[in-house]
């Protein structure tokens, strides 16, 4: 289905109301080297999320869904319910940050993904989480 206006789930709805369902994802990683073991191919990760609702109705973080690729191109996806126990309801304005992990046997990797969120008022929407870099310290330039 083309959309002239912006498309949420499966309707479309205008700009001004689309701007009501928005939320922002920023993260930050961290190589945890008291964890890894290069020498078994064990390179594990954290990552901080912060997640903040930038639209102007209240919404609450039901599931996730994420793609973790290593340098091999070996791909795992994980999906469940909110993120490290919480589903937080957030309000316009209002932010909620966590602390997660993973673990890769190449020593750089990506995540991508998406939060689903329900509005208040009962519109489902997605948050989309752009592609970062996992990497061992020294690997990347």
């Amino acid at each position: 289905m083309s959309c002239p206006v912006v498309q949420i789930g499966v309707e479309c709805l205008p700009m001004a109301e689309a701007r009501k369902y928005q939320v922002t994802v920023a993260v930050a990683t961290h190589y945890v080297a008291e964890q890894s073991d290069p020498a078994i191919n064990r390179h594990v990760f954290a990552y901080t999320v912060t997640v903040s609702n930038t639209g102007n109705v209240p919404a609450q973080l039901i599931s996730r869904h994420w793609i973790i690729t290593d340098a091999s191109g070996h791909v795992q996806e994980v999906r469940g319910l909110g993120v490290v126990g919480h589903q937080p309801l957030l309000a316009p304005g209002q932010s909620f940050e966590y602390t997660s992990g993973c673990q890769l046997a190449t020593p750089v990797g990506t995540m991508k993904g998406s939060y689903q969120m329900t509005a208040e008022d009962g519109v489902q929407f997605q948050a989309p989480i752009a592609e970062f870099v996992l990497s061992m310290p020294r690997v990347l330039h």
